[in-house]
C-alpha cells in the first residue's frame, strides 16, 4: 500500500475514533477513557507481538529503550491533551491547533525569511479558528490543543527511529505500553472505583480506531518516506477532523473557522513543499558538483604519458643534432 495512502487512511480512522471519543466523555472524563484506549491498544498490540517482540526488547540498545519510553510518553501527552482540548472546543478547531506542531517540525528547517509567510498564515488560521473577539473563548481548551502540538513534535521526530528500530508493530507495542503505563495515574482510579463494561467495550472499538490502527499505519509511513512528505499530507488532518466533527457528532463550523482551517491547510502544505523544494536544489548540487569530479577522475585516469586528455598523441619530441646550438 503506497504510504500516503496509509496516511489517509488513518486520518480517517484516527477522527473517527476522536469523534466517538467526544461521545464517551458524557461518561468518563477525557483521562479516564483517554487510558482506557491506550490499554486496549497496548494489550492488543502486545499479543499481536508475540515472543518476537520480547527477542527485539532484549537485543535492543539502553538508546533505543529510550526513545521508546519518550515517544510512548509523548504519545500518551498527545492523546491526553488532545482529550481534554476536545471534550471543550470544536475537533476541527482542536486538530487545527495540535497542527502547528507538525508545522514547526517544517518551520525548523527553513532557511529563507520569505518562508515564513507560512508562519503567518497559520497564526492567523488559528485566530480565525479560535476567534478570541467572542466571549466563549475556551482557553482552557486551547491550551490543552497546543500542550499536544508540542508532544506532536516528539512524536513525528522520534517514530521513524522507533519504528527503523523495531520496526512498526513492535514499536507501536512498546510505546501503547509505555503510554498505557504513564495515563494510568490520572485514567484508572476512576475506572477502578466504579467500573463501567459498555465503557469497557465501547472504548475497545475506539481503540481500533485510534490509536492502534492510525499511528500503526503512520509509523510504517513515516519509514518509506521523509518527514516533509509526511507534513505535506499531514496538512489535509485538519480538514478531515472538521469532516469527521461534521459527519458523526454534528459539529458545525462558522465560516470563519472554516477559512481559518483553510489557512492552516495551506501553510502546512506551502512549508512543507519549501523545504522539500531546497533539499532537492541542495540534493541537485551536489550531484552536479560529484559529476564534475568523476569526469575530471576519470579524464585523469584515462591519460598515457604519452596522451592528452583530450585524446590526441603528443607531438613526440624533437631529437637533438650535433650541430645544435
Amino acid at each position: 500500500m503506497p504510504a500516503p495512502l496509509m496516511l489517509l487512511i488513518g486520518m480517517f480512522t484516527l477522527h473517527a475514533g476522536s469523534a466517538l471519543a467526544v461521545t464517551a466523555f458524557a461518561q468518563a472524563s477525557p483521562a479516564t477513557v483517554t487510558w482506557l484506549r491506550l490499554s486496549w491498544a497496548a494489550i492488543l498490540l502486545l499479543a499481536l507481538g508475540g515472543r518476537s517482540l520480547w527477542r527485539s526488547v532484549r537485543a535492543a540498545t539502553w538508546r533505543e529503550l529510550g526513545a521508546v519510553v519518550i515517544l510512548g510518553t509523548a504519545s500518551a501527552g498527545m492523546m491526553l491533551f488532545y482529550s481534554e482540548a476536545t471534550a471543550r472546543i470544536e475537533l476541527g478547531t482542536a486538530t487545527s491547533i495540535e497542527f502547528l506542531g507538525t508545522l514547526v517540525v517544517a518551520v525548523a528547517a527553513m532557511r529563507r525569511r520569505r518562508e515564513l509567510v507560512w508562519v503567518l498564515a497559520a497564526m492567523a488560521g488559528v485566530l480565525c479558528l479560535t476567534r478570541p473577539w467572542q466571549s466563549e473563548l475556551d482557553l482552557l481548551g486551547i491550551a490543552f490543543a497546543l500542550a499536544g502540538a508540542v508532544c506532536v513534535v516528539v512524536y513525528i521526530v522520534l517514530t521513524q527511529r522507533v519504528g527503523a528500530g523495531f520496526g512498526a508493530v513492535h514499536g507501536l507495542a512498546l510505546t501503547m505500553t509505555v503510554g498505557a503505563l504513564v495515563s494510568a495515574p490520572l485514567g484508572a482510579p476512576a475506572m477502578i472505583a466504579a467500573p463501567d463494561l459498555d465503557l469497557i467495550l465501547f472504548t475497545l472499538l475506539i481503540a481500533l480506531l485510534f490509536p492502534m490502527v492510525p499511528f500503526l499505519l503512520e509509523m510504517t509511513a513515516l519509514q518509506r518516506m521523509s518527514r516533509t512528505a509526511y507534513g505535506t499530507f499531514s496538512s489535509l488532518e485538519p480538514a478531515v477532523a472538521l469532516v469527521m466533527g461534521l459527519v458523526v457528532i454534528g459539529q458545525t463550523p462558522a465560516a470563519v473557522q472554516v477559512a481559518g482551517m483553510a489557512l492552516v491547510v495551506v501553510a502546512g502544505v506551502g512549508a512543507s513543499r519549501g523545504d522539500r523544494a531546497r533539499r532537492n536544489a541542495v540534493s541537485d548540487h551536489d550531484l552536479g558538483a560529484d559529476r564534475v569530479r568523476e569526469r575530471v577522475v576519470r579524464l585523469r585516469g584515462s591519460e598515457s604519458p604519452g596522451e592528452h586528455p583530450a585524446g590526441r598523441t603528443a607531438p613526440e619530441p624533437v631529437p637533438e643534432t650535433a650541430g645544435a646550438a
